[in-house]
């Protein structure tokens, strides 16, 4: 199986002691109940959350997520309706590559804030290579030097039986990659902190893709790398919605962070924020570099696998859904290739 992991963003917060995977928190409202305990890998057994719980978070706080779920076509200017939320707006401008940031100060009675920030990005939509930014230790790099481990422990590879397990293809879209992951941050002012999540990609019909991610607890100690272990971090909630538009995509992006150190969320929202920004500059560098940029390249590159039918099938999908100012007509996008989803940390 192609490499794997989670996706998430890490950054110091309070934590709340609240548990946000299985039933067995301490609040009701907050746990996510248990779908299924099963060894997917030989002598390791992962229990995956329940994904009716999961999803329903998730497009409560993302009218993109509810819109795609739902089966709708198209991005932001689609949206029809209210939000049934009251988000805070911290930013709104048109102009800028994250033109809309709004928060809320709790979440899932989580007195953690929720930051939800929308961009919307002209090239080809390909969830892998968005992924990849956030995931690949190399790729973050570019924009984000504080992420000292990034791997995949323990990927999913029966993605047949998790499917089954989804149930609702036309609502959750198809899981195409599922793991378990490990990051660990560098020392800075603070200490390292460390982190271990399970997540995955889905895939719709509506040619959208949607990132989701989940910390396990600390009963899922047994699943972490052997090594020195670090003050842990929690994420509440984290998702990522990419839909399709005329001219592009459009990006919808969750995340509730909860970490131990004691730093005030007065004084972790900025930074937080300011740290999403350089992702999505990055994020529009890439996919508006036009002709000689690393996109190209990359396109490029996966061309030359021309006997592969899944990759010409996919250079079909890509040209009948979008034209882009290069010519990606003899270029192909394969949009599973060897691409590790793993967390994200950021630290100040």
């Amino acid at each position: 199986m192609k490499s794997f992991a989670t996706a998430a963003i890490i950054f110091i917060s309070t934590y709340s002691g609240v548990d946000a995977f299985t039933a067995t928190g301490k609040s009701p409202l907050v746990a996510a109940p248990v779908a299924t305990r099963k060894e997917w890998t030989t002598g390791v057994e992962i229990e995956l959350p329940d994904f009716d719980t999961l999803f329903d978070r998730v497009q409560t706080a993302s009218p993109l997520a509810k819109h795609v779920m739902e089966g709708n076509s198209g991005g932001f200017e689609s949206l029809a309706g209210s939000d049934s939320l009251k988000w805070k707006k911290l930013e709104n401008n048109e102009r800028k590559t994250v033109h809309r940031i709004d928060k809320l100060d709790s979440y899932q009675n989580i007195k953690t804030p929720l930051l939800r920030f929308r961009s919307s990005i002209k090239g080809p939509l390909i969830g892998e290579r968005f992924s990849h930014f956030i995931m690949d230790l190399e790729e973050r790099k570019k924009w984000d030097d504080a992420c000292a481990r990034n791997e995949e422990v323990h990927p999913i590879d029966d993605l047949d039986a998790v499917n089954t397990i989804l149930g609702d293809e036309e609502k959750y879209g198809t899981c195409t990659r599922v793991g378990v992951g490990y990051t660990q941050t560098k020392q800075s002012i603070i200490s390292p902190r460390e982190q271990l999540i399970i997540g995955g990609m889905q895939e719709f019909q509506n040619g959208a893709t949607m990132l989701w991610g989940t910390e396990m607890e600390e009963q899922h100690n047994y699943l972490l790398p052997e090594g020195q272990r670090h003050t842990r971090a929690k994420s509440h909630l984290f998702a990522a919605t990419l839909a399709p538009t005329d001219v592009g995509f459009d990006v919808e992006y969750l995340l509730q962070m909860d970490v131990g150190g004691g730093v005030p969320n007065f004084l972790a929202t900025p930074a937080l924020v300011d740290a999403i920004k350089k992702l999505f500059d990055h994020t529009k560098r890439y996919f508006e570099g036009g002709e000689g940029s690393e996109l190209d390249m990359h396109l490029k590159s996966l061309s030359s696998r021309g006997s592969d039918l899944e990759v010409l099938r996919e250079i079909d999908e890509i040209e009948e859904s979008f034209t882009v100012e290069m010519d990606f007509s003899k270029e192909a996008a394969h949009l599973h290739d060897d691409a590790s989803l793993l967390p994200l940390f950021f630290t100040p």
